[in-house]
């Protein structure tokens, strides 16, 4: 197998070994290599300091891995002893086999994390068999470089100052917090000159070999569904899930989460949240169930991903009191300094259109009240009027595009959001969660008996 080395935090060379090789074998490589004694050299690999007697396998060292050798420099050895010695009081595990599912799926839950423990947690303390390993963990994440999908994940450290792995920890993470908030674990950063005490965690993508700096954004609430809980949605059993932090800490797969997204999406149904953001609650409507880490909604795909930014931008202007161009194809998002009804969508550096228009109808710019725009009169054109012909063009693709504009969308009457009316009766609600005003499609007012009597289905 071929592993990566980092010599005192130079760049990386490779270094084949057999598959069973130790330490030891790993340490005599990289001496010949650089004239040192092996026995003065130090492997650190997420985390720990490597023991000479231990095989690659052993520490869950995978094909392609990145390891720091370090030559301390004189003086040191009391420095790496103390921090050997930290880690090993406490008994700390590899990070590729450590399990944080318990931080998300608290064992106080009268809903589905009961039975989303595993089954260590459900079964009597046995003397620990040390000839068989514990199972691999498996964290999620967003690969924003190669796969620009949800892959699973692999988790690293490094010194928060120096930004190398050469940090040996003083324990082992034990829930998401540790992961996710900085300043949580210390250690000691065996780089020389470094003087660094604070671990800094994070993720890579576990598809495919990574750089130093291809990070990945943890998805802490996507794991493996250990225990075959059905989906909330379609009760498949399907694996890895989505676990809502919600009291019952509902499940549903990635499926389903994806579709249940897309719907909401086309409805406009997102919450604008001023701390979380543009987020969904537990598909099952649970209170204060808001995903905070808003990379999980990347389920919905690149197509999509760009529509619910470009709502959750649209949504935070409107809540800022602010209105978005009605143009066609613009959408330009304008905060107005004032309450004047003559709003110009200016235009430079690839934005805006220079269309203006009327704040409260949305119309083209008029003195006077708003009136309701009347159907176009038909005929001829009046004797001696020039057209150019490219504006002909121009004209008949701005009445093509506004005559479907007229059909198939007419603005909320409250809060003016265009709303598109594909089948079904005249009975409308805005779609926008903050408004959600009801009204009638023919009338433009609020719905009412006479509506509901006159013209519900047309």
């Amino acid at each position: 197998m071929i592993v990566y080395v980092r010599f005192n935090s130079s760049h990386g060379f490779p270094v084949e070994l057999e598959e069973g090789a130790s330490i030891a074998a790993l340490k005599q490589a990289v001496g010949r290599q650089h004239g040192v004694q092996p026995e003065q050299l130090r492997v650190i690999f997420a985390g720990r300091e490597l023991h000479s007697d231990c095989t690659l396998q052993g520490c869950d060292l995978p094909e392609q891995s990145t390891v720091h050798v370090v030559l301390p420099p004189p003086g040191s050895g009391q420095r790496s002893n103390l921090a050997l010695q930290c880690h090993l009081g406490q008994g700390m595990d590899s990070l590729t086999r450590l399990d944080l599912t318990a931080s998300r799926l608290p064992t106080c839950s009268t809903g589905l994390a009961v039975v989303l423990e595993t089954d260590d947690d459900q079964k009597p303390q046995e003397e620990p068999d040390i000839t068989v390993p514990r199972p691999q963990s498996s964290f999620y994440v967003y690969c924003k470089s190669v796969c620009r999908a949800i892959q699973p994940g692999k988790l690293r450290v490094r010194c928060s100052v120096c930004k190398q792995g050469t940090l040996t920890l003083s324990r082992g993470p034990s829930c998401w917090d540790d992961v996710l908030l900085p300043e949580r674990i210390h250690g000691i950063c065996q780089s020389e000159g470094c003087l660094g005490r604070t671990a800094e965690f994070y993720l890579k993508c576990a598809a495919h070999p990574t750089t130093n700096d291809e990070t990945s954004v943890a998805l802490d609430l996507i794991m493996p569904n250990v225990r075959n809980v059905p989906c909330i949605a379609c009760t498949d059993i399907i694996s890895p899930v989505l676990v809502y932090q919600c009291p019952d800490r509902h499940v549903i797969c990635l499926d389903c989460f994806h579709l249940y997204c897309v719907t909401r999406l086309n409805e406009r149904q997102f919450i604008h949240h001023p701390d979380v953001g543009y987020s969904l609650p537990c598909a099952a409507g649970c209170p204060d169930s808001l995903i905070k880490e808003l990379h999980h909604f990347r389920a919905l795909g690149e197509e999509q991903y760009e529509r619910y930014q470009r709502y959750a931008a649209e949504d935070c202007v409107l809540q800022m009191g602010g209105v978005l161009c009605p143009a066609p194809g613009c959408g330009e998002g304008l905060l107005p300094e004032d309450d004047r009804r003559r709003i110009h969508c200016l235009q430079g550096n690839g934005l805006g259109c220079g269309f203006v228009f009327c704040r409260d109808c949305k119309e083209g710019f008029h003195e006077g009240g708003c009136r309701v725009r009347s159907a176009p009169a038909s005929g001829l054109a009046s004797e001696g009027y020039i057209v150019d012909e490219e504006a002909a063009l121009q004209s008949r693709w701005e009445k093509a595009s506004q005559e479907t504009i007229d059909e198939t969308t007419r603005p909320c009457p409250q809060c003016k959001v265009p709303v598109e009316k594909n089948g079904g009766c005249m009975h409308m609600v805005c779609p926008r969660a903050q408004c959600r005003f009801e009204w009638c499609w023919i009338c433009r007012v609020e719905w009412n008996r006479d509506c509901m009597g006159n013209h519900w289905f047309g």
